[in-house]
């Protein structure tokens, strides 16, 4: 009986290891190719993606941060998650957030990052 029980191990011990090494192969081959261990998108959601890319607009944003107010326009279109992200961003001013002029030149800057945008995205359309 001894001998017995030894074989039924070894046998539910190779049997783990070869489930364990199909599971390994299986998600393996489910993996995007140079996708890092990231799962690839199912065809839907990448036809969307695309889609949501090509509809790309640019943006006028503003950032604070180490005393500096930076005027900037950003690319960006919704993920898959619903939040935006951004494909590209151009610093077009930065000044003191110091400055005694800081609400004029704010207010001038982010007016020339609209106009920027506009010039953009009608640029896009065209072509």
């Amino acid at each position: 009986m001894l001998i017995g029980l030894g074989e039924l191990l070894i046998l539910l011990v190779f049997l783990g290891l070869l489930g364990f090494g199909a599971w390994t192969l299986w998600n393996y081959l489910r993996r995007e190719v140079g996708g890092a261990g990231v799962p690839a998108l199912p065809a839907r959601d990448r036809a969307w993606l695309a889609d949501s890319i090509s509809r790309a607009r640019w943006s006028a944003a503003h950032e604070e941060g180490d005393g500096q107010t930076r005027i900037l326009v950003r690319r960006t279109y919704t993920g898959l998650d619903g939040h935006p992200v951004v494909l590209e961003e151009r610093v077009l001013e930065t000044f003191p957030a110091q400055d005694p002029s800081w609400e004029a030149r704010f207010t001038e800057g982010m007016a020339r990052a609209r106009y920027r945008c506009t010039y953009l995205n009608e640029e896009e359309s065209a072509g």
